[in-house]
């Protein structure tokens, strides 16, 4: 079976090219006198402040619970993915959109065409390498998904993340070159001033993706069904418990969560029994859902929990 690649090697591949494009592309850009030379010079520096604010918040995210936090830290992921998200639309879309204007306005030659004909090569190959470790890695880990569906039930967003700003930087590139050879080639220096603005609409589309995206996440989403699914199945194992209700999970992080198991106790137990039994659901369902780490039981009537969930879709319509 393919080995996947985790999310750290992930981002720290994408750190490494982005690095090294965005240093080759403000040279020839500079050289140059490429308007989206210099549009995907910004694109490829904003991917790499981009890993870099990711490999701070999945650091962050391991920090131990304490008396502040005592789910853990795991949403910091999330916050730091948000940023990330902002940033391509603010600096990424932005600038570009801004280099791309002014070239329109004030349409200038190329200078040197070869060297940015050079420059994107190698910028291609590093750029397709950075997403062949994104790709290969993601879909290993998604099994039998469709990409739409692994990307939506995703909870560790670095990776996806990660994919999508490759894939915008190819886009990005294809259309670098197209304004480079129109402003060669056909004498349109304006073509290169059309590519910035098509690079700042790439990654606009991007940016709206991932903030939709992680806007849930960072708001709060419930855990994979399954989580809940194993929950109710140990539950209905235990003897003591006469009926179990239902479930509510939380998304704290990647690989954190916290669920609330409702469930009717048989008739006659006392409080010494009831707690024994609870116990005993909790040290299975954590052997069996290692992600999870908190797991709260209410003592509840089977009628209680089915007038709440009335209620909650009450107001979901």
């Amino acid at each position: 079976m393919a080995r996947a690649f985790g999310s750290r090697t992930i981002v720290l591949a994408s750190f490494a090219g982005d690095l090294l494009i965005a240093l080759a592309k403000f040279a020839a850009g500079g050289l140059g006198g490429s308007s989206a030379m210099l549009s995907e010079g910004v694109h490829s520096l904003v991917d790499t402040v981009n890993s870099v604010l990711l490999l701070y918040g999945m650091r962050r995210a391991k920090r131990p619970a304490d008396a502040d936090h005592p789910f853990g830290y795991g949403r910091e992921l999330y916050f730091w993915s948000f940023m990330v998200a902002l940033l391509v639309l603010a600096l990424g879309a932005g600038i570009s959109f801004y280099e791309g204007l002014m070239h329109l306005r004030r349409p200038a030659p190329l200078t040197d065409a070869r060297l940015s004909y050079a420059v994107l090569a190698v910028s291609f190959a590093f750029a397709g390498a950075s997403w062949w470790v994104a790709f290969h890695g993601i879909r290993v880990r998604k099994g039998g998904c469709g990409w739409l569906e692994a990307f939506q039930r995703s909870k560790d967003p670095s990776g996806f993340i990660e994919l999508m700003t490759s894939t915008a930087a190819l886009v990005g590139l294809l259309l670098a070159i197209g304004g480079v050879l129109g402003s060669h080639l056909l004498h349109a220096p304006r073509a290169d001033g059309a590519a910035s603005i098509g690079i700042a609409l790439v990654l606009a589309g991007v940016s709206v993706l991932l903030l939709r995206e992680t806007k849930g996440l960072l708001i709060g989403e419930p855990a994979h069904p399954r989580i809940g699914d194993s929950i109710m199945a140990i539950a209905r194992k235990e003897k003591g418990v006469s009926c179990a209700n239902g479930v509510l999970t939380f998304q704290m992080g990647a690989d954190q969560v916290v669920a609330n198991l409702s469930a009717e106790f048989e008739d006659g137990m006392n409080a010494d029994q009831i707690e024994q039994c609870i116990n005993r659901i909790e040290d299975e369902v954590k052997r069996e859902n290692r992600e999870i780490v908190a797991l709260f039981v209410k003592p509840q009537s089977a009628r209680t929990w089915r007038e709440r969930e009335r209620g909650l879709r009450r107001e979901t319509r």
